[in-house]
C-alpha cells in the first residue's frame, strides 16, 4: 500500500503549522507558555522570533505550514520508495 505524498503534506502542513500557531496565541494570552517551543522555532525559520507579537506568530505559522509540508511529502515519498522494494508477504508464502 502506498501513501499519498499530497495527503500527507497537507496533513503535516496542517499539524505542524496548527502547532506554531496555536502555541503562538497561546504564548501572547500567557507568556510563560510555549517560550523554548517557540525559541528553536525562531532560531530555525528566519524572521521569526518567538512569538513576541501577533505578525510573528503568523510569520511562524506560514514558515511552519511550509515545513510540515514538506516534511510530510518528503515522509511520504521515503515510505513509497520503501515499500516498493520490499517484498509483499503473500508473494513470499508461494
Amino acid at each position: 500500500m502506498k501513501l499519498s505524498m499530497r495527503g500527507l503534506a497537507i496533513a503535516g502542513g496542517l499539524l505542524w503549522g496548527g502547532s506554531i500557531f496555536c502555541v503562538g496565541l497561546a504564548h501572547l494570552a500567557f507568556p510563560g507558555y510555549g517560550g523554548t517551543l517557540l525559541a528553536v522555532a525562531g532560531s530555525i525559520y528566519p524572521g521569526f522570533h518567538g512569538g513576541s507579537d501577533f505578525g510573528d506568530v503568523i510569520i511562524g505559522t506560514l514558515y511552519a505550514l511550509a515545513d510540515g509540508g514538506v516534511g510530510g511529502f518528503l515522509l511520504a515519498w521515503l515510505y513509497n520508495a520503501c515499500a516498493g522494494s520490499a517484498p509483499r508477504a503473500a508473494a513470499a508464502a508461494e
